[in-house]
């Protein structure tokens, strides 16, 4: 089941999506439903979120006020700068005029005449391709004025992000929208309410918006039919590390985890066994060799083995890999990426990166590890964004689920730390 990564050669270019029915939802829609009748059919599809909170489409879309007296904007999020997460640009490459069709059809429903696609800096190669569709689709007035003769208007611009993390997150997007710093915003007010320049704003991830042509062409009963029930349609599984074919797989909600491992990525490189996946992005609590036998990939399905599904960024890791390492070089990234507002975070993040350095230069103490855990808890819900929780799921997670990996690179609960020690010494000298 294909409902974005289409095997059509040329796919991307304008013609080629045009013959294939490109561009017919939106004049159908322009010409034959109502905007509250394409948002109630995203509703009724129960398309979830596909950048990481699962939230339902369709009711987001119902926060935003019926009423014409303000400026409303739409912003796209591809910023993805998740380690393991690498889907949305497949979309930009392959199928970008469905995205944009997407787009369209979702400032249609909300009454939207701007909408900003934020990308990350670092996607020069995708920014472009995206600009090519759009430049394109401008061409044939899919986008501009007076759309296929219709008294609905509505523009598309590409916004370059500058490779923070935290852009990722909808408010600090669109804080570097509008030229400020990345830094999250408190919530009450939400977006619906005051987003853009304090303006009526909706945030949807791209591979969100791509499912919206053919919920609209094929109705909401066929959507939800697909995959889990609880969490429907198809997924883009970017997997990664250590798997034979790794690359990203469209798929139904609910496939077996080893189903796409074995099956799908050709297993485990060199035939090995696995000791721990994360199942969707690096942000996301780790599955055990056991928990991954009996996963099936859906957001619900995960909640058992208390993990989600995130971004669907597949990292698999085997039996040789070195925990304690692939913890440090996470609580790198997100100590690297934080933003700094909040002192949980900030503090917290380099905490434990210096903690788990200091465990793998073998000077760790047996107390490391669970102070490694009260860090981690203690950020986690206590910060403005969800940062805060990306940073400390897998430092908690992976200890309290490999926690003997971890024990085992403690040598002893009596080590001194010679920094330490020598600023001792210079206390007493003086």
């Amino acid at each position: 089941m294909k409902i974005i990564l289409k095997d059509i050669p040329d796919f991307h270019k304008i013609a080629v999506y045009e013959s294939h029915g490109g561009y017919s939802v939106m004049r159908k829609a322009l010409k034959e439903m109502r905007p509250e009748e394409v948002t109630q059919m995203v509703k009724d599809s129960n398309l979830r979120g596909r950048g990481g909170a699962c939230f339902p489409t369709g009711l987001k879309w119902t926060f935003m006020p019926k009423t014409n007296d303000k400026p409303k904007y739409l912003c796209c999020n591809g910023d993805e700068s998740e380690p393991g997460s690498f889907k949305d640009r497949e979309i930009f490459e392959k199928n970008p005029h469905q995205f944009i069709e997407g787009v369209l059809l979702a400032n249609y429903a909300m009454g939207i005449k701007t909408a900003y696609v934020y990308i990350r800096g670092e996607y020069f190669k995708w920014i472009n391709l995206l600009q090519k569709a759009i430049d394109d689709a401008y061409a044939k007035n899919y986008i501009g004025k007076n759309i296929f003769g219709s008294d609905f208007s509505t523009d598309i611009y590409i916004h370059r992000g500058a490779g923070a993390y935290i852009c990722g997150e909808e408010s600090s997007l669109m804080n570097s929208v509008e030229g400020k710093r990345g830094y999250p915003r408190v919530k009450p007010p939400f977006p619906a309410a005051y987003g853009l320049w304090g303006n009526p704003t909706t945030i949807n991830n791209i591979e969100t918006l791509a499912n919206i042509p053919e919920i609209i062409k094929n109705g909401p009963d066929w959507f939800a039919g697909i995959g889990a029930q609880k969490h429907p349609g198809t997924l883009l599984f970017g997997v990664s590390g250590h798997v034979n074919k790794p690359g990203v797989y469209e798929l139904p909600t609910g496939t077996p985890l080893m189903a796409i491992i074995n099956d799908v990525c050709g297993g485990v490189t060199g035939g090995k066994e696995i000791k721990m996946v994360i199942p969707g992005g690096s942000s996301m609590p780790p599955l055990t060799k056991e928990e991954c036998l009996k996963a099936k990939m859906d957001n619900e399905s995960l909640k058992e083995f208390g993990s989600s599904i995130g971004t669907a960024g597949v990292m698999v890791m085997d039996e040789n890999t070195d925990l304690l390492k692939v913890l440090i070089r996470i609580a790198k990234f997100y100590h690297h990426e934080s933003c700094g507002q909040c002192t949980p975070c900030r503090e917290g993040t380099g905490w434990m990166l210096k903690v788990l350095k200091r465990i793998d230069a073998g000077l760790g103490r047996k107390e490391d590890l669970d102070m490694l855990i009260s860090v981690a808890e203690n950020i986690e819900g206590n910060t403005i964004c969800a940062l805060g929780d990306a940073a400390a799921w897998p430092v908690k997670w992976t200890i309290r689920k490999f926690r003997p990996e971890f024990e085992a690179k403690i040598k002893s609960d009596k080590v001194e730390i010679p920094v330490l020690n020598k600023v001792h010494s210079l206390r007493n000298a003086n």
